[in-house]
Order: structure tokens, then C-alpha cells, then sequence
């Protein structure tokens, strides 16, 4: 087996997001989202940067057959593995390419809206706030979650470090660009308060990420992430060197099951 082979660089993105990504990471923060969005029979939600849709199909089975749930993305190959998914029993799903920061929706079209580990990437994260709160109807709820800190991930925060030193600035920067919320909830508070958001709450709380392995958790992250072309345009030797450097700052988060360590994320629930 060849090195890039090995890393599946260059591969489905998608498919190992999917596959690999969200049981380990996103899929264990999905049913708080939805809990927090209180959805009832026959609501109409939109999930906004949905990737592959773990939370809009459980938001699907929220509301049931006489609710309405869209799943948007910016990333078409995203939606066409959403799509590729058995449909959930509950409200019909439509999957739909579209902009944050310009919803392609009508004024109140929406009793909540979802958006998870989406805010982060937005390049107009204000705008993106203000289009939520646009297609809100006035009794509709927004419910958010972004990362907290590096410092409070551990996993992310090694991978970070060895990115910088083997693979390049650039790396490491996209490693930490997810957690550009930091630890205060402040930041975010204000964001959807400026927004035009009447109430604001915002909390934390922790989930495990879990791995068979630092090495596979090194390899899915790169493979199904914008860390692949960073990851692939350098030697064998510096991304051994990585796995190498990885695996030894998790030891700590090792245990039979393999590694699992904590990450923090704030989640906000915003009412117009």
C-alpha cells in the first residue's frame, strides 16, 4: 500500500465525513442541537451548513410526516452523500445548495432554524446571523454550536502543533481556524445580538471524541477535511513524523476502546 493510499488522500471527502467524521465527532453533538430546537409535530426547520445531514434527519424524525426540514450546503458534494442516505422516517427532507449569507428563502418561512460547527467557516458570519433571523418567523428559535477554544481539545490542539512543525503554517492555521470562538461566550452572544436577535442564551458543553487510534483519527481528519492538500503535498518521512508526534501526545487519552479525548463547543439558543 502506497503512502497516499494509506492516507486516502485525495479521496471522498465526503464519503469519509460521513463514514468516519460524524460517528466520532459531529454525530454525538446532533440530538443536543435538536433537544435545544424543541421542535414539535408538523414544524418546518432549516439546517443550515449541513453537511451530510446527521442533524437534519434527526430533526426530520422531530417533526414527523406533516413537517417540512431543509438541509442547505454551500458543498454540493456534501448534499449528494446527504442524498445518498436512506430518508429517515418523518417529515420529507429537502436537500439544497445554497450561500449563509444568502438564504434562498422567503421572509418567515422558518419555526427554527439549525446550524452546527457552521458559523465558524462563514466568511460574513454577521451576514450569515441576519439571514437566519430573516427566514425566523417571529415566534421561531435559532439554535448554534460552535467550538470553544483549542485549549479545551486536546486531540486538536496536538494535531495542530505537529501540523506547524511537519507540514506547514498554512496547516496549522486551517487546524485551528474551527475554533475561532475561543473560550468567552461573548463573542457569539454579540454576533447574534447585533444580528437583530432578541434573546440570547448561550451555554457550553462537552462531548468525547472517539477514534480506534491517534493514527486514525490523524488520517480521517486529514482525508475528510481542507487538510488533504496540505497533507498531501509533503514527504513520506514529515507525515510519519506527524503520526509519530500525534500519537505520542495522546497517550494520556488512550484506553482499551482506543483514543478518546474531551472537545468544548458553546451552543447558543436565540429567539427573534
Amino acid at each position: 500500500m502506497t503512502q497516499p493510499e494509506k492516507w486516502q488522500l485525495g479521496g471522498n471527502a465526503p464519503e469519509v465525513y460521513e463514514t468516519q467524521l460524524v460517528p466520532a465527532l459531529f454525530g454525538p453533538w446532533a440530538p443536543l442541537l435538536v433537544a435545544q430546537a424543541t421542535l414539535c409535530a408538523g414544524e418546518r426547520v432549516l439546517d443550515v451548513a449541513c453537511g451530510t445531514g446527521v442533524v437534519t434527519r434527526l430533526a426530520a424524525e422531530q417533526v414527523g410526516p406533516t413537517g417540512h426540514v431543509v438541509g442547505l450546503d454551500l458543498n454540493a458534494g456534501m448534499l449528494a452523500r446527504a442524498r445518498a442516505t436512506p430518508s429517515p422516517a418523518g417529515a420529507a427532507v429537502d436537500w439544497q445548495e445554497g450561500d449563509a449569507g444568502a438564504l434562498p428563502f422567503e421572509a418567515s418561512s422558518f419555526d427554527a432554524v439549525i446550524c452546527q460547527l457552521g458559523f465558524q467557516y462563514f466568511p460574513d458570519r454577521a451576514q450569515a446571523a441576519r439571514e437566519m433571523l430573516r427566514v425566523l418567523k417571529p415566534t421561531g428559535r435559532l439554535v448554534a454550536l460552535v467550538w470553544r477554544g483549542l485549549s479545551h481539545s486536546p486531540g486538536f490542539s496536538a494535531l495542530a502543533t505537529a501540523l506547524e512543525r511537519n507540514v506547514s503554517t498554512a496547516a496549522a492555521a486551517v487546524m485551528r481556524a474551527p475554533f475561532v470562538f475561543g473560550d468567552s461566550p461573548d463573542e457569539f452572544r454579540g454576533l447574534l445580538a447585533q444580528a437583530g436577535f432578541r434573546t440570547v442564551r448561550v451555554g457550553a458543553d462537552v462531548r468525547m471524541v472517539r477514534f480506534s487510534s491517534p493514527a486514525a483519527f490523524v488520517q480521517h481528519q486529514v482525508a475528510g477535511s481542507p487538510l488533504s492538500p496540505h497533507v498531501a503535498a509533503v514527504g513520506d518521512a514529515a507525515r510519519e513524523t506527524l503520526l509519530r508526534e500525534v500519537t505520542a501526545a495522546m497517550q494520556a487519552h488512550m484506553n482499551d476502546d482506543g483514543l478518546a479525548f474531551p472537545i468544548e463547543g458553546h451552543i447558543a439558543v436565540a429567539q427573534p
